[in-house]
């Protein structure tokens, strides 16, 4: 880096020989400053300027035509002309191995003398040729001149400056030099300005950024909340809330079986509870409650507000519509309550419907079994009436042989006969050891003998056809044994025939008991109670519901033609 160097120097300004003299000197301004090669070399006349007055230290002096003011003293460098450098070749100044920044130096210093180089060396050659110093920047003389008052010297210089006295010139003055800032901070005041004009644009681009969100926050959140609250506080129609819990239950018959763990559990009648909410939250209820009660004529009045009140001739659906949102049941599967809350404009009405609601409730909680307990009587009933009726078929079929046979009992008469037999064959025994006795004797009375043998021919006839009667047929082809074998298989049938009417007793006994536990009750624990003040609208809630609602629909939109917009420019 080159220092610039300060000379002081004293250089007297001749008038022009051209134009005509002025009535009184000029005032002169000697300095060594960096000028151009054209300034340095000739002297530039100065202008005739206003007097000035003079101040207080300074030496005034009274020229006269023929003096200058300097009384005759000579300057060295007066009238000096300027001499160049003779000619140079680029290849020699190349040779000089000039660094980076001398060569622009020169190329700026051309550009500023207009020069017509077409390179960095020719620039320092053309610079050379005409008597300029490339590389010192205050190598060479300016002579600055003002047209309209006292020539200013140049930066980083001292001069001395000859004012016109109102009595005469004062001498010269030395005035202090400009210190103007280095390029360091030139680029740097730059960039500060720089950065500070960036930081005002984001600043303002900020602010109408927050504006234009201020604005869009306002109308797509602000405004429809605000619409919300309004209706919410001033036009919403009062609604009366009455809050019923009741259980389903079942008989205290004791079951058996995995039944018998779940009994008196939430489990046992959780199908049942989920059947009789599902019914109450159905279309059916609703229909069945408006053909009793009303339901449409009562949401349809003109004292509800128009955003709840149903049309006069209003659908079907939309009244089921209405009906779920204005009738909310519940099922809490811990504990096996079904809570239900019924909203209607009039706090009597609402206790109205709930009682009707719970009635519904209970028919289709005790119709959910109906079936399930007729089927089983029903089979339990037929299987009794028909063992009676095989039982009936068995006795008559055992009288009939009775009376067809003319034997009450078959056993009876095989055991008559076979205690006949006994009997016989008892006397039978006793006649032929008497007739053994009287044989043994060696002369035997043949006349006590004779009655003896008859009686034993007697009885063994008597043996034979009572054995014979127990087997052989008689007049209508029936024997004894085939008597008493057709009995015996009609008393089975009968007894079995009993024993299947017994069961057929039992088991219709258990489906009865049976068919008394799947009974369902309904048991109300919480009786609806008529309101003293209205329920809903919950206005602050649902103000904040609907902007909160609003804030997530806007944030939705907002990221969504964000992330639109970033696919498109990136693609």
């Amino acid at each position: 880096m080159t220092t610039k160097l300060s000379v002081q120097r004293f250089r007297t300004r001749r008038p022009d020989p051209v134009q005509a003299p002025a009535p009184l000197p000029l005032p002169l301004t000697v300095a060594a400053t960096k000028a151009a090669p054209s300034k340095a070399a000739q002297p530039t006349a100065a202008k005739p300027a206003a007097p000035a007055q003079p101040r207080v230290g300074d030496r005034a002096f009274f020229p006269t035509e023929e003096d200058d003011g300097f009384a005759g003293m000579t300057f060295p460098t007066a009238n000096k002309p300027v001499t160049k450098s003779p000619p140079e070749d680029i290849d020699t100044i190349r040779q000089e191995s000039l660094t980076g920044r001398q060569l622009r130096m020169a190329r700026r210093l051309a550009q500023k003398h207009g020069l017509p180089a077409t390179s960095d060396f020719d620039a320092v050659r053309l610079l050379r040729n005409a008597g300029i110093d490339p590389f010192q920047a205050n190598s060479v003389l300016e002579l600055v001149s003002s047209s309209d008052g006292p020539p200013v010297p140049p930066s980083g210089s001292r001069a001395l400056i000859l004012t016109p006295g109102g009595d005469g010139i004062q001498l010269p003055q030395t005035i202090k030099p400009v210190q103007l800032p280095s390029t360091e901070e030139q680029m740097e005041r730059a960039h500060f300005a720089e950065v500070g004009r960036i930081q005002r644009d984001i600043v303002a681009r900020r602010r109408k950024k927050s504006l234009l969100l201020a604005a869009r926050l306002f109308v797509f959140v602000g405004l429809p909340t605000i619409l919300a609250a309004i209706y919410y506080y001033t036009i919403a129609t009062p609604m009366y809330a009455s809050h019923s819990e009741f259980v389903i239950q079942q008989n205290d018959a004791a079951p058996s079986g995995i039944s018998s763990m779940l009994k008196g559990s939430a489990m046992a009648t959780s199908q049942d509870s989920i059947a009789a909410q599902g019914y109450l939250q159905s279309q059916d209820a609703m229909v069945r409650l408006d053909q009793d009660i009303g339901f449409r004529n009562q949401f349809s009045a003109p004292s509800i507000d128009p955003l709840q009140r149903l049309d006069v001739n209003a659908t079907q659906s939309a009244t089921y519509k209405a009906y779920k949102k204005f009738v909310k049941i519940s099922y809490d599967p811990t504990e096996g309550l079904i809570k239900m809350d019924v909203i209607t404009p009039d706090p009597e009405l609402s206790v109205q419907y709930s009682k009707a609601l719970i009635g519904y409730a209970e028919e289709r909680a005790d119709q959910l079994t109906a079936q399930v307990r007729d089927d089983q009587m029903l089979g339990s009933r037929e299987s009794n009436d028909e063992a009676e009726a095989k039982l009936a078929e068995a006795n008559e079929r055992v009288v009939a042989l009775q009376e067809k046979n003319k034997i009450l009992s078959s056993e009876v008469e095989v055991s008559l006969i076979s205690a006949q037999i006994g009997q016989l064959d008892t006397q039978l025994t006793t006649e032929k050891l008497s007739l053994a006795q009287m044989e043994a004797n060696a002369n035997p009375n043949q006349a006590r003998m004779e009655p003896v043998k008859r009686r034993i021919a007697t009885l063994e006839d008597q043996t034979a056809q009572l054995r014979a009667k127990l087997t052989e047929n008689d007049a209508n082809g029936q024997s004894l044994a085939r008597v008493q074998s057709e009995l015996l298989v009609a008393q089975a049938e009968v007894a079995m025939r009993q024993l299947l009417l017994s069961q057929s007793v039992q088991a219709m006994e258990l489906a009865r008991n049976e068919a008394n536990r799947q009974t369902r009750y309904l048991s109300v624990s919480v009786n609806p109670v008529a309101a003293d003040e209205a329920a809903y609208p919950r206005a602050f809630e649902s103000t904040l519901v609907v902007m909160l609602i609003l804030i997530g629909i806007y944030l939705m939109i907002t990221m969504t033609i964000a992330i639109l917009y970033e696919q498109v420019t990136s693609g």
